[in-house]
């Protein structure tokens, strides 16, 4: 992008056609006179490139006049430039790895898989935003700190399996005191938590309503999704004899305990009885917890003037240099 600062001055290249007038008037004026009988005999001899450029001499100097009058116009080369400003969100992605996930009432995949699929697809929607991953059973493992680095984060989520017998439950409260521990130092603009179960809290040393006042304090927005159908599920039981069977449960979720957790919070209560619901709640969150982008642009200028008055300067000398010596005139 080219802009003149002080434009003004380009109304001098108006009085140019003056000055060549004036210049090649005077070059003419300048020129010695010899009187001959006839003419004839001299306009049949070839005229040398010296005296060619001799007589055109005076357009180096219209050319130095009209590139100083460009440099006095001020003219700047311009590039547009991005400040881009973010106020990141900081989630931390809790999730349910208790056996009751295995019920396969989230087509075509069981609880935990729906559950994968759509929290890989959330984390694909996000591009500043910090996210860390937390995975509760009847006891709660930090996966994943929170981090920028998306991929390390899908295969996390993507080898996260349900968790061994022997460490069975549902310890809702240690899974989002683990969440908030890694939230509470965050510098964060805003810092959320995603809670998914499927069941009531049944395990685990934190009350889930002392680990939701702790996240108040902390300015920790929490968001809970129950997730299962409504009535009973089919829920796989591998038999040595007669291998997969399935077996119809119950689906219990604490749906009360999980509105006070949000509630208290400042956050929401969702419930998703399948894949494409769980999709929209994940979606719906992701849309009330943008993150804030502000962009200025700006132009930064070059200064030209010292490339057209360099080249002004540089003509009006060859010019003087020519007219004094290789193209010099005697009268």
């Amino acid at each position: 992008m080219l802009r003149f600062a002080n434009p003004e001055y380009l109304y001098l290249l108006l009085l140019l056609p003056l000055l060549g007038y004036y210049l090649w008037r005077g070059r003419v004026l300048r020129r010695g006179q010899m009187g001959f009988s006839t003419v004839r005999f001299l306009q049949q001899i070839p005229r040398s490139w010296r005296g060619i450029l001799s007589r055109h001499l005076y357009v180096l100097r219209l050319l130095s006049a009209a590139l100083l009058v460009v440099a006095l116009a001020r003219p700047q080369s311009g590039s547009k430039e991005q400040e881009v400003t973010t106020e990141g969100i900081d989630i931390m992605l809790v999730v349910d790895v208790s056996s009751s996930m295995q019920a396969e009432d989230f087509k075509p995949k069981n609880r935990l898989g729906a559950a994968k699929t759509v929290a890989t697809e959330f984390i694909d929607g996000r591009q500043n935003d910090p996210i860390g991953l937390v995975v509760f059973a009847g006891e709660a493992f930090s996966q994943c700190p929170l981090t920028l680095d998306y991929q390390v984060l899908r295969d996390i989520l993507d080898d996260t399996k349900i968790a061994p017998r022997e460490w069975d439950g549902t310890a809702i409260g240690n899974g989002l005191a683990s969440a908030v521990a890694r939230l509470r130092d965050s510098k964060a603009e805003s810092k959320v938590v995603i809670l998914l179960t499927d069941g009531e809290n049944n395990a685990g040393e934190v009350d889930p309503m002392t680990a939701a006042q702790v996240a108040r304090t902390f300015d920790i927005r929490v968001y809970t999704i129950g997730a299962g159908t409504r009535g009973t599920a089919m829920f796989p039981i591998d038999d040595p004899l007669f291998g997969r069977q399935y077996k119809p449960i119950q689906v219990e979720i604490d749906e009360e305990l999980l509105t006070n957790i949000a509630n208290v919070t400042g956050g929401r209560y969702f419930r998703a009885t399948n894949t494409e619901m769980l999709r929209d709640i994940y979606g719906e969150i992701g849309e009330l917890e943008k993150t804030r982008i502000e962009v200025k642009e700006f132009t930064r200028y070059t200064e030209l003037f010292w490339y057209f008055a360099g080249a002004g300067l540089a003509l009006l000398l060859l010019q003087l240099i020519l007219e004094n010596t290789a193209l010099r005139r005697l009268p």
